[in-house]
């Protein structure tokens, strides 16, 4: 009965859904319809640090520089790129030609405004320092004096960067969502709002948006101006804005969509069971984590988040309850991120060890245990109740539900708060909560790009973590040139953030969905963005 239930309510979610799209979606010409997550928290790029707000930033966006289907950097807005002996200035010559989705011309001008916009302490960029640390002038531009930071435009069609180190990965940034250019003009008349209306989200990318309906869906339209337009197959892109995957699954099944992201968890082991040729799982370079706020009480003593770490069962959490789609996390660096010899930086971490042995759980619950005695709270007295919030997607509520099993083995009761996806983020970067769920998706592969997450004034350090020791190692591997020494100082930072328990891993991610065998010349790559641009759809 509670199946019968449950499909009759996505059954009248997607009814809902399609009375709200039919009318006013313009569907002339080739429209692909995918789901790729909810109400996005923001479509501004140097806002988001969500996937699936930097999976549309790429339907609308062309960097400086682009990633193709074999995860190499490309030629994007720039023509080419020179970069100086010491690695100290790079140059990038734009094409001719570029246009704005507005049809006025976009010059080497509005990079250098908008990569000073990422870096204003006004606008509060979470990447900044990670895609612009590195800048010279970076420090004074962060604190107001935004003229420091060392980005010129020599003429029209050339950008110069002066960097204060080399930094061998600067091309990766190049093409990151973060460091598209945005119009002065629009933000200047629009505010905050140019981000947030069709009419004012001018853009440079293969699609602009023409419609957008909160909470139903967003239809992007082929950009006549986008300098690579004849490339473009598709004349739509709806992307529809579902939270809950029983519905997601309806508009899939229905063949409202040709691909969704969230697959409804129940779905799955028949997927696998049955081989169903339209499910898809494919490796991605992140981790699925647990972040404590280090700021508040009783997660300011590392011997109690060491002990809520060891109390969990990683091998059940992937193998079981995640029906064996994700692979259990002993370390937080997982597999396939390179090391600076091109081997694993997960097979050379802590001796070649994995920090946590995943295989005895048993030991692992007796240490915690200890921990927490040692902590001042044996068998869990003394403790109040503590809240972990999480959003309602995939796994993420059968591992909260674990989670209450597992640590009330140490004598800790918890509470599971259910938080909607678009105040989700905003929660954790304020800090708003005690336990969290947390994970991360690499956006190139470099360990840096991880690790920096927790440096102390990174705006994407969650959990409020804070050690000086490990911030200066990352400060010495992001001014290192010998790449065996930089990678040497990124190991011993994630053997303090282990030890220290500074976050929790769980698991490794990877992308699991369902796709349509219709469509073609799309890709999906290992930092987890579905890249529908060039894509076709057969009728």
């Amino acid at each position: 009965m509670k199946r019968i239930l449950a499909c009759l309510l996505a059954v009248m979610m997607l009814a809902s859904l399609l009375a709200a799209c039919s009318p006013a979606a313009k569907n002339d010409g080739k429209t692909l319809t995918v789901q790729l997550g909810p109400n996005p928290e923001t479509l501004d790029p140097a806002l988001n640090s969500a996937v699936d707000g930097g999976n549309m930033l790429l339907f609308a966006y062309d960097c400086l520089l682009n990633i193709d289907e074999k995860n190499n950097v490309v030629a994007g807005a720039a023509e080419k790129w020179e970069t100086s002996a010491d690695g100290l200035t790079w140059t990038f010559t734009l094409r001719d030609g570029l246009k704005w989705s507005d049809g006025s011309a976009l010059t080497a001008e509005d990079f250098v405004y908008s990569w000073k916009r990422v870096v204003d302490p006004k606008t509060a960029a979470p990447y900044g320092e990670t895609v612009l640390g590195m800048v010279k002038g970076y420090a004074d531009a962060a604190n107001g004096n935004l003229d420091a930071l060392d980005v010129k435009a020599a003429d029209a069609k050339t950008l110069v960067v002066t960097l204060d180190h080399p930094c061998a990965y600067f091309d990766k940034l190049a093409a990151f969502a973060t460091l598209s250019p945005v119009q002065k003009a629009t933000i200047e008349a629009n505010g905050d709002e140019w981000a947030t209306k069709p009419e004012t989200y001018i853009c440079n990318g293969p699609f602009y948006i023409e419609k957008w309906v909160p909470s139903s869906y967003i239809l992007f339209t082929k950009n006549p101006n986008y300098r690579d337009a004849g490339r473009v197959k598709l004349d739509h892109i709806k992307c529809l804005l579902i939270e809950d995957s029983n519905a997601a699954y309806a508009a899939f099944t229905s063949g409202e969509a040709q691909m969704i992201k969230d697959v409804p968890t129940a779905e799955i082991k028949g997927f696998l069971e049955n081989k169903n040729p339209e499910f898809f799982i494919d490796t991605i370079l992140g981790t699925y984590y647990i972040s404590l706020n280090d700021q508040k009480e009783p997660f300011t003593n590392p011997k109690v988040r060491q002990a809520l770490s060891l109390a969990i069962d990683r091998n059940y959490v992937a193998g079981t309850l995640m029906d064996g789609t994700y692979i259990a996390a002993p370390n937080f660096m997982g597999p396939g991120i390179a090391d600076w010899d091109g081997s694993n930086f997960y097979d050379n971490a802590n001796g070649g060890k994995p920090y946590i042995d995943v295989d005895d759980h048993a030991g692992n619950v007796a240490k915690a245990k200890a921990l927490l005695a040692e902590a001042g709270y044996p068998n869990g007295e003394g403790l109040p109740t503590i809240t972990y919030s999480t959003n309602d997607a995939g796994y993420h509520k059968v591992v909260a539900q674990y989670l209450q099993q597992a640590w009330k083995e140490l004598g800790i009761n918890l509470d599971v708060k259910v938080v909607e996806w678009a105040s989700f983020t905003p929660l954790r970067r304020a800090g708003d909560y005690e336990i969290s769920r947390n994970g991360w998706v690499m956006d190139y592969n470099d360990p840096s790009n991880m690790l920096e997450l927790f440096i102390s004034t990174n705006g994407n350090n969650d959990g409020k973590f804070n050690n000086a020791q490990y911030d200066e190692l990352m400060a010495k591997a992001a001014a290192e040139t010998d790449p065996k020494t930089r990678f040497g100082y990124m190991h011993q930072a994630e053997d303090i953030l282990m030890a220290e328990a500074g976050c929790i891993p769980v698991a490794y991610y990877t992308d699991f969905y369902l796709q349509s065998a219709k469509i073609t010349g799309s890709w999906h790559s290992p930092y987890g963005y579905w890249y529908f641009m060039y894509a076709d759809i057969a009728d």
